[in-house]
């Protein structure tokens, strides 16, 4: 939805959430510089299922405060000019797209998708704008065929997917999400001819994404680490350039397809001829031959190792996800590389407990000193610190050390607190003279409860 107002105008535009509003100056002077400013509205929710990371050559998703949604920054360079207009656009709605319900199930979304992916796609539809459209419809059935995505997406819109990293520039392919789905199924599901599966194996993959464990111990994972470690993947030929042909032969057409990367088996049934469109075995769809490379064997990669510095960031836990783009496997024909998870595994601590970012400790002290109350010594992940143990203390009781847990992930500087439990221990054996004060504490205390009663 789209909406263009002179900026002198006095009319406004009623749109719906997420509108993203962008000068352009049409002048023939004006620079060829602009500056959008997004303005998000969250909706409520709240996102805890999981943790992501944010460093310096990774960044790394974490359910996204409110606060951080509204990004807003100066217009630079900017003529003014009375050639300006004011292009108001909103976000699209992923189900409208799709033409389905909010409470669609799977099974109906998916059904929408391929109906309008055949429609919309481009080696069928020549209309102008029914790339742009097959690409939006791609997006939406990607989202909301994912579990994950959807619920971030039913909670928070587009705004919430751009923050938790799977938003927009990290959608797939929408021509490899469209093969997946029609393939095996004749390319345009049993309706052959349209070219569309030799297209999309000659357009650049993305590389496959790579996964990496990293254990830590309890104080790297609380207050961050810089780590080296070591990665294999798939990294492109340098015999043949990532192309896959041996060096000094061309490609040639495929005998067995005749260029069209698929083959047609028809069979006769008491129905009629039944004709079934598959991808062509010889030439995987391409359409053409070539003589493999001898070092990578065709595939146009070769596994390497590396090394790579990964800086972790204060607050991870087990099960924290981190994300570092491009150090994933090398693409196909050009594309670009996936990414690289490094899921953390944190060893656990044999006197401190995590509870989030909240550090638990259990103390024991003598019931004199509970009476009495002392100071004790109480480790933390900073060092030993000393602790007060107010006279009267009950057994079960819990003292609060403040800040001294565990920081929240992005805010270094904001930490969680160290909890104390107070165990009072009471002695099995006493001596003869323990006992005996005791019991003189123990008459004391009856003569003073006798003395309250009257």
């Amino acid at each position: 939805m789209m909406a263009i107002i002179p900026c002198g105008g006095t009319s406004v535009p009623q749109l719906g959430v997420h509108p993203q509003l962008v000068f352009r100056y049409t002048s023939r002077g004006a620079k060829a510089c602009c500056f959008s400013t997004k303005l998000l509205t969250p909706q409520t929710g709240i996102l805890n299922k999981e943790k992501y990371l944010a460093s310096s050559c990774a960044s790394f998703f974490a359910p996204v405060p409110s606060s951080t949604l509204f990004n807003s920054g100066p217009c630079q360079n900017l003529r003014r000019n009375r050639g300006a207009r004011l292009v108001v656009r909103a976000d699209s709605d992923y189900y409208s797209v799709l033409g389905v319900s909010k409470n669609a199930s799977k099974s109906e979304i998916k059904s929408a998708y391929r109906k309008l992916a055949r429609s919309y796609h481009p080696d069928v539809n020549k209309e102008a704008g029914a790339e742009q459209k097959f690409k939006e419809i791609s997006n939406a059935y990607e989202v909301l065929s994912d579990d994950e995505k959807r619920a971030i997406y039913d909670k928070y819109g587009e705004a919430g997917l751009k923050g938790s990293g799977v938003g927009m520039g990290d959608f797939s392919n929408p021509f490899d999400l469209f093969e997946s789905l029609f393939e095996g199924m004749g390319g345009m599901g049993g309706m052959g001819g349209m070219g569309g599966g030799r297209a999309a194996r000659n357009r650049p993959m993305q590389g496959e994404d790579e996964s990496y464990s990293l254990v830590l111990n309890f104080k790297e994972a609380v207050f961050g680490v810089e780590k080296e470690i070591e990665i294999t993947r798939l990294e492109n030929c340098g015999t043949c350039d990532g192309s896959g042909a041996k060096p000094g032969t061309k490609p040639s057409k495929c005998s067995t397809c005749g260029g069209q990367g698929q083959v047609v088996s028809s069979a006769r049934t008491p129905l009629g001829v039944f004709q079934q469109v598959m991808t062509c075995s010889t030439c995987g769809g391409t359409g053409e031959f070539s003589t493999p490379c001898n070092t990578c064997g065709g595939d146009g990669r070769v596994r390497r190792t590396k090394r790579i510095s990964l800086k972790v960031p204060a607050g991870v836990d087990s099960g924290s996800r981190l994300r570092v783009r491009s150090e994933g496997n090398a693409g196909r024909k050009g594309g670009p590389p996936g990414d690289l998870y490094v899921f953390i595994e944190v060893l656990s601590d044999p006197v401190l407990k995590r509870d989030g970012n909240n550090i638990l400790y259990t103390c024991k002290v003598s019931y004199i000193d509970a009476i009495l109350g002392t100071t004790i010594k109480v480790p933390t992940v900073d060092a030993m610190v000393d602790l007060k143990i107010p006279a009267g203390t009950q057994p079960g009781t819990t003292l609060v050390m403040a800040k001294k847990g565990v920081p929240y992930l992005g805010k270094p500087n904001t930490r969680g607190d160290q909890l104390v439990r107070v165990q009072v221990e009471i002695p099995k054996r006493l001596s003869s003279e323990e006992r005996k004060l005791i019991e003189e504490l123990a008459n004391l205390n009856k003569a003073k409860t006798a003395n309250s009663r009257r």
